[in-house]
């Protein structure tokens, strides 16, 4: 089996969408938030930092934790794809550092189509993943509301 692998993810929002990386498979368009693989010595404000950097090509202020999720794919639908992989994923609220606009990745991921800009009153029908995002971040948050997800994809 392979080593656990943290990643770090960045929740920006603005003007009631939601900034996230487009994907594209045999069934058409899917999405994720940005951010991606903790590297060792490096914490995991500085994974955000730099992958939003690779992957927006903006920097992002990083706040509060949101939501923490692991993800064992042996259990959902792409364990084919990758049987061994065992992700945990710490979910962040971030800020945008600079015009939406210039957003233009500097060393985007192999499968990054580009990005885009979810309305959150669409979520429901896209494939973002992961797919309970697709609810949390459409309902009103309580603070004191569980923070781990659990093993969902």
């Amino acid at each position: 089996m392979k080593p656990i692998r943290n990643s770090a993810r960045a929740i920006i929002l603005s003007d009631g969408r939601l900034l996230v990386i487009a994907h594209q498979d045999s069934e058409g368009a899917w999405y994720s938030l940005p951010g991606g693989g903790q590297h060792p010595g490096e914490n995991l404000e500085e994974t955000l930092k730099r992958e939003c950097i690779e992957e927006i090509g903006l920097p992002v202020q990083v706040g509060a934790l949101r939501y923490v999720r692991d993800y064992i794919s042996a259990h959902h639908e792409f364990s084919q794809e990758d049987p061994d992989a065992h992700h945990v994923e710490l979910m962040f609220e971030c800020t945008l550092l600079g015009d939406p606009a210039e957003a233009q990745p500097s060393n985007p991921d192999d499968d990054q189509l580009g990005l885009a800009w979810l309305p959150l009153a669409e979520l429901a029908y896209l494939r973002l993943y992961p797919r309970r995002l697709r609810t949390l971040l459409t309902q009103e948050r309580d603070p004191l509301s569980n923070v781990y997800l659990g093993d969902v994809n």
